[in-house]
């Protein structure tokens, strides 16, 4: 209990801890990259400024008849020296520029400033961004601006290399990447540290609970135990009467719940002993139904059992026998007078499966995984009346679980609950 709520802890802790560094990083990429796309876009129009001679630009509508006339709003200028900072960026950029007629044939090309493109191949791009008619846009590695330049009657086809930008940003993502990944690794092992000290006030109250337990349990036994020998007693000088009959019957309920409390807290503790053996699993499953045969019928309930002769298991015998006594016992309790409980043993892929399923009169208006619950009771006053505590199928759970097995349990045909239980070979 006390491992399970530690890794639940980490797990939910470090879950919250991925999301934010997911967003703080996204977030810094994100932005880097509109704010590298805005720089590029800038850079491009003062290009296209300098190779016009003039403030605004004019955009080219792809009419290519005759030159556009729509003039965008010039860029105002910036009081922190932005005239500077255009020359700067326009001399240590990398771009080609293609001059066209109005009938998009190529007049000049100018790629003094690349090293790694042809006057051809850069002829061919121009021919290819004029013919789409594109203002603005990006082609590979280049982003581009379309414009007109009216006196010349000329097309200026502008290309800028953007492929440093994209190298930034993709050192950037990776950079970030490996912080995030390291800066998750140190918070893994702050939180796996810190985890043992935030559950310690649960894990003391959850310590002093099982202790309470595991002495009250051995209290209790004795005076059971007095109890049982002196109904033998009176039984013997009186003979069997209901009440004698009563009484035996409730103290078996007393220690088969102490058995279960008991069961319960020493697979908390750990401290539980496995002892794995070969054995029938068949004739295993074939005793604990026969012995059910009997209560069954006084309650008019047709048992149905299929199950196969030849599967063995290896797994603790004592806790199957009584993973085995839980289930069969809550189909007695639970299944309607009249009704159908029907128990299967098969190979199942790589495993073997056990399904115990039985009717009832109403299935329970809870998902099926939480009648697993330790103290978990879908009728409390229908389970008083049958005896029940809440506790068998939390302990069939934390047997199944012991032995390296899965159990589970799902509701069919509008009448049935059927628990099923997987061993893998």
């Amino acid at each position: 209990m006390i491992r399970a709520l530690q890794k639940k802890f980490v797990i939910t802790s470090m879950t919250a801890i991925s999301v934010l560094l997911l967003v703080l990083l996204g977030g810094i990429n994100i932005t880097n990259i509109v704010l590298s796309e805005k720089e590029t876009s800038r850079t491009l129009g003062w290009i296209t400024a300098q190779e016009l001679g003039e403030f605004p630009d004019k955009p080219f509508s792809g009419n290519k008849s005759t030159a556009p006339d729509a003039d965008k709003p010039p860029e105002p200028p910036s009081p922190f020296g932005q005239e500077r900072n255009a020359k700067d960026a326009i001399l240590s950029s990398n771009y080609f520029v293609v001059r066209t007629d109005l009938t998009g044939e190529v007049l000049s090309t100018d790629v003094t400033r690349v090293s790694t493109l042809s006057e051809e191949d850069a002829a061919a791009l121009a021919s290819a961004i004029w013919q789409a008619a594109d203002t603005d846009g990006t082609s590979g590695r280049y982003k581009y601006s379309v414009r007109a330049d009216e006196e010349k009657e000329e097309v200026v086809l502008i290309f800028l290399d953007t492929s440093q930008d994209l190298l930034s940003s993709l050192r950037v993502l990776l950079l970030s990447a490996a912080l995030g990944v390291l800066c998750w690794i140190l918070m893994l092992l702050l939180v796996i540290l810190l985890s043992k000290r935030a559950i310690r006030p649960f894990a003391e109250n959850m310590q002093k609970q099982k202790q309470f337990v595991t002495n009250a349990g051995h209290e209790i036994k004795t005076p059971l135990a007095i109890i049982l020998a002196n109904t033998d007693a009176m039984e013997l000088y009186n003979g069997e009467n209901k009440w004698s009959r009563n009484i035996r019957e409730q103290v078996n309920r007393l220690n088969g719940l102490m058995k279960n409390l008991l069961t319960l807290a020493r697979m908390d503790e750990a401290t539980l002993q496995i002892t794995p053996t070969d054995f029938s699993f068949s004739a295993l499953v074939q005793e604990n139904a026969d012995a059910f045969a009997d209560p069954f019928a006084l309650r008019r309930i047709t048992m149905r059992s299929d199950i196969r002769p030849d599967l063995w298991l290896h797994a603790d015998q004592g806790h199957i026998t009584q993973l085995l006594s839980i289930l069969l016992e809550n189909a007695l309790k639970y299944t309607n007078d009249g009704g159908f409980v029907t128990v299967t043993l098969k190979k199942e892929g790589r495993g073997t499966l056990l399904q115990i399923a039985n009717t009832c009169d109403t299935l329970p208006d809870v998902p099926p995984a939480r009648l697993f619950d330790r103290f978990y009771r879908a009728d409390a006053a229908r389970t008083q009346k049958k005896g029940g505590y809440g506790i068998g199928l939390s302990v069939a759970q934390s047997i199944t679980e012991a032995n390296h097995g899965q159990i589970t349990a799902e509701y069919k045909d509008g009448n049935k609950i059927c628990f099923s239980v997987f061993f893998r070979s």
